[in-house]
């Protein structure tokens, strides 16, 4: 019994075919493959064109026509290709996923490299928009034999049948689509008409709706015009038509070896790095996506591209590219591309690069990063905001021996005004990129010395009090520093000018993060305040520097009352962080509240020394 049961289970089993339902293939294809219905016509026009190659291929000189007709519901597209016998079309049409293209000596598949499709699956999509589709063909490779149609419907069935010599005279096929309930739309005239101009405009072969040509060759880009001018104004035009802008300028992306051939538009107006740029992308001519994302590096966010390709691979949609070495190269050749005009303009035309540059600065600076050769070009061109105004890196360094820069706008705008009055150079390294290519300048101008500007550095340029002087007003550093203390700052006295600021205030981001981690210490419950008084730092905290060359502060430190002194210490330290619009925590606007309303109670009381309701004085 063991034994028979082994040798029932080691005998070979019958294969089983996979049952395929057509509709639920269609509503796989129409919801998650295609992004839309309008590429049924796509497919269409990809059959046509690559049945014409492969008649080509072997009759050079065969016609290469292709006409679309629609009629109400219906649409007729003919085309004078290799066109199918009885056994092709049972062999192709019939089997879902088997294409004409495929590796096959002998073939029609000889040519697949010339072809746009690949995948084999093409006809199907018609079935998106039609419920029933027929196809009438004569092979232009065996001329004898008669003319078969093949009819199909979106149950999953279909009939063939030879018809008579006259039934179509020449090679080639007509396929007829009638369209299902409610998809109708799709099949007239004016939709069909600009949805073959969208697609096919670039297409090396003669095609039309009804009488009206869609092909519009040369491409814009490939076009000979009577002058440079002439060019720009006809490509901006073009720009116009595809992406609806007028283009600050177009570059050429004539990649021979890589099969590439179109044109860059730059845009007008900035744009956000994050945004993903897209980009019209045309497969042999014909349109393959509107959107391809991946196609420049992410720092060329500032341009549109179209262009036409011979060697870039489609998905199995057919509506984006597919991530390879040769998406990777091409991809670097463009930038490059870019790249070179930009020193092109660097080079011999300067007012359009800096046309350029104030609205794309971000864009290069973003290149920049990673490009030596590129930072190095553009030096003298890119602006950075400094104490000395919007200067280039070049012009700074060559204005001030140490380049100082701060990591963020809210440090910049702290030591701006007292930096520049000491005689400091500082650059604002806080927007995007500006840190980064600040820190790689002595990499590509030798000598220069870059350092960050902390408030260590600030105090130290600032002018000490006689100590004498300091001395005498230590009774009023004391209460200031006491009414500051429970905010992690405290208070010093320096000479400094302009004589208009009374107070600075100073910090750094290490200050910023104990005293982020001592309010979150405050909140916390036990355990946690545990967790975090042992992550207490030792890093310094945060400064009021007051000006003693100011008039103010000098009436303020002539006060003998500590709770004056206390209130108007509150004051000038708000008033420091208004100045340097540093975001203010509850804590500094609950402080400004209380100074205001204190500065009013202490003027509007007649005798200062009654207590206010809170029992101060």
């Amino acid at each position: 019994m063991d034994s028979q049961t082994s040798q029932s289970s080691q005998a070979p089993q019958s294969p089983h075919a996979f049952q395929v339902d057509l509709r639920g293939l269609v509503d796989l294809l129409s919801h998650h493959l295609y992004s839309s219905p309008r590429v049924y016509l796509r497919e269409l026009l990809q059959n046509a064109v690559d049945a014409i190659t492969a008649r080509r291929a072997e009759q050079p000189d065969a016609p290469a026509r292709v006409r679309l007709y629609a009629e109400g519901n219906a649409l007729r597209v003919e085309d004078s290709g290799v066109g199918l016998t009885e056994a092709d079309v049972h062999n192709l049409l019939a089997t879902i996923g088997r294409s004409s293209k495929r590796a096959d000596p002998g073939g029609i598949q000889e040519a697949r490299s010339e072809f746009l499709g690949q995948f084999g699956i093409g006809l199907l999509a018609c079935f998106v928009v039609a419920e029933r589709i027929r196809v009438v063909s004569r092979s232009a490779r065996t001329p004898d034999a008669p003319p078969v149609e093949w009819t199909a419907t979106d149950d999953g069935s279909y009939t063939v049948r030879t018809l008579p010599a006259d039934a179509r005279p020449e090679p080639g096929t007509t396929v007829h689509l009638v369209a299902r309930p409610g998809a109708g739309e799709w099949l007239t005239e004016e939709r069909v008409r600009a949805l073959a101009r969208d697609f096919g405009s670039l297409l090396p072969y003669d095609v039309r709706v009804g009488e009206e040509a869609v092909t519009d060759l040369p491409a814009p880009w490939n076009r000979p015009y009577p002058s440079p001018g002439t060019r720009r104004v006809a490509l901006q035009r073009h720009c116009h038509e595809l992406f609806g802008f007028t283009p600050l300028d177009s570059i050429d992306l004539d990649v021979p070896l890589a099969g590439i051939r179109g044109v860059a538009y730059v845009l007008p107006s900035s744009v956000s790095p994050a945004q993903r740029a897209s980009h019209r992308v045309h497969l042999k001519g014909m349109l393959l996506t509107e959107r391809a994302e991946q196609l420049l590096p992410d720092w060329a966010f500032f341009v549109r591209c179209v262009l036409d390709t011979d060697s870039l691979r489609p998905t199995a949609s057919r509506e984006s590219l597919y991530e390879d070495e040769t998406l990777a190269a091409v991809r670097e050749a463009l930038g490059e591309r870019i790249r070179s005009w930009l020193t092109g303009l660097a080079a011999g035309d300067p007012e359009r690069l800096s046309a350029f540059l104030s609205v794309h600065h971000l864009g290069v600076k973003s290149l920049a990063r990673h490009d030596k050769e590129m930072l190095r070009t553009m030096l003298p061109w890119l602006p950075f905001e400094t104490t000395d105004g919007q200067l280039s890196l070049e012009e700074f360094a060559q204005r001030h021996p140490v380049v100082h820069f701060t990591r963020t706008v809210e440090e910049f705008r702290q030591v701006a005004p007292i930096a520049s009055a000491q005689g400091v150079g500082v650059v604002n390294g806080g927007y995007t990129y500006d840190s980064e290519l600040i820190e790689a300048l002595p990499s590509v101008r030798p000598g220069t010395t870059v350092s960050e500007l902390d408030a260590d550095t600030v105090t130290a340029h600032l002018d000490t009090v006689d100590p004498g002087e300091e001395l005498a007003l230590g009774a009023f550093l004391g209460a200031a520093r006491a009414r500051l203390d429970p905010l992690g700052c405290d208070v010093v006295l320096r000479a400094f000018h302009p004589l208009s600021v009374p107070a600075l205030h100073l910090d750094d981001r290490a200050a910023r993060h104990e005293q982020a981690r001592a309010e979150a210490e405050e909140r916390a419950d036990d355990l946690w305040a545990g967790i975090l008084g042992s992550l207490r730092g030792s890093a310094p905290r945060a400064r009021l520097v007051l000006n003693h060359l100011n008039p103010l502060i000098r009436k303020v430190s002539s006060l003998g009352d500590p709770e004056l002194i206390g209130t108007a210490t509150e004051s000038l330290y708000g008033q420091a962080l208004l100045m340097a619009q540093r975001p203010l925590r509850p804590a500094d606007t609950a402080l400004l509240n209380r100074a205001f309303i204190g500065l009013l109670e202490w003027a509007t009381h007649s005798d200062p020394t009654e207590p206010t309701e809170d029992g101060r004085r």
